[in-house]
This record gives structure tokens, C-alpha cells and sequence, in this order.
């Protein structure tokens, strides 16, 4: 019964932005100014509290397999597997992909020590902008330096993007990973899809 369950609610669940998927594609710009934005769905985050230099911190740390991050912009680990991103000096968010099953090994590495594990999997949607117009489109409205001397690839920060709060990750070169809260995907998604339209009308001499 039990894992007819968990088969059905695997086929109902929705994304925050599946039913933008067709907009996104469809904004794809291609050619030397391309610029595409899509959903990573269903990726796996939990929320890690624990303060540095404590039992609990040490333990967490290890059970991730990458470590802990930190200092602000830090990423432990990377986007190909498990990555945690620092979020305060206490405070962690580890990112896997979908169906890794990581909120109960944490809470067991964890034990009796001070901390949290929380798994905020359904809180964040996660959005993925790629090509070399992605910094331009950031640009348009996000405050934080893109610049790669000052935000290099597997950095991390939170920052705001169309007004509203989101952790910024750039995972390579051309690749940045935008996690607004669920409730803000939709104002997101429409935003960069605005933003990236410049890009596929002619360039003007």
C-alpha cells in the first residue's frame, strides 16, 4: 500500500514552473547572444543549522561527503553531486539532485547534538538560465557584482533578482541557478523571459 502511494504522488506532484515550460522554451534565444531559461524540478535541498567549531557541525559535515562551507559565497561540493551553500555562519542549504534521499542521514548524523535539518525541498523552485547573454539578463535587475572577478563559478550568494530574494548560484561559465521561494517562481520566470526578449531581436549597430 504503501509504495502505491508513493507512485501516485509521484505522478500527481507539480513543479512550481511546469506550467511555464512552453513560455520558457519558447523565449530560448539562440546565435552568438543566446540565452535560455528552464526548471530543475523536483531537486533535492535541506536546511542545515549548526554552529562551527561544535560536535554537531563537525558531524553534519562529514555525513554531507563535501563538507561545510565557510565563508559567504562558498559552495562545498558542486552541482555534478551533492553541494551544500553557505547561507550564514551557522546556516547551510545542501542541493542534490532529485531523489536523493538525504533529510534522514543528516538527522541521524546529527543525533543529540545542537542543530537543525530541515528538508526544504518543496520551499525553493529552482530556475537555470545558460548562455552568454545570462549575466546581461541578470544585470537588468539583480544588484550583486556578476562580474567573474567578483562572482566566480560555484559561488553562491543570496541576492535579489525582479525584486525578490533569491540565492544566485553560478555553476559554470554561462550556467546560473536562480532559487526564489515557490510562491515567487512565477513572477520570476515571467521577469527573466521579458528580460531575455532583447536578445533575440537584431542587433542594432
Amino acid at each position: 500500500m504503501a509504495n502505491n502511494t508513493l507512485i501516485e504522488t509521484t505522478v500527481l506532484r507539480r513543479s512550481p514552473a511546469e506550467h511555464l515550460a512552453g513560455e520558457m522554451a519558447a523565449a530560448t534565444v539562440t546565435g552568438e547572444r543566446a540565452v535560455a531559461l528552464r526548471e530543475v524540478a523536483f531537486a533535492t535541498q535541506v536546511g542545515l543549522r549548526a554552529a562551527p567549531g561544535t560536535a554537531g557541525h563537525q558531524q553534519l559535515a562529514d555525513a554531507t561527503g563535501v563538507g561545510l562551507p565557510a565563508q559567504v559565497g562558498e559552495v562545498a561540493g558542486d552541482v555534478t553531486g551533492t553541494a551544500v551553500l553557505w547561507l550564514g555562519p551557522d546556516e547551510f542549504l545542501v542541493f542534490a539532485p532529485e531523489n536523493v534521499q538525504l533529510s534522514e542521514q543528516l538527522t541521524q548524523a546529527l543525533g543529540d547534538q545542537a542543530g537543525q535539518v530541515v528538508d526544504l525541498s518543496a520551499n525553493r523552485s529552482v530556475l537555470e538560465l545558460e548562455g552568454p547573454s545570462a549575466p546581461l539578463v541578470l544585470r537588468k535587475s539583480c544588484p550583486a557584482d556578476l562580474h567573474p572577478s567578483a562572482f566566480a563559478v560555484n559561488q553562491a550568494i543570496t541576492t535579489t533578482v525582479a525584486n525578490v530574494p533569491v540565492l544566485l548560484w553560478r555553476v559554470s561559465e554561462q550556467t546560473w541557478r536562480i532559487l526564489p521561494r515557490a510562491s515567487f517562481t512565477e513572477h520570476t520566470v515571467r521577469w527573466l523571459i521579458d528580460a531575455m526578449t532583447e536578445f533575440g531581436s537584431p542587433e542594432v549597430d
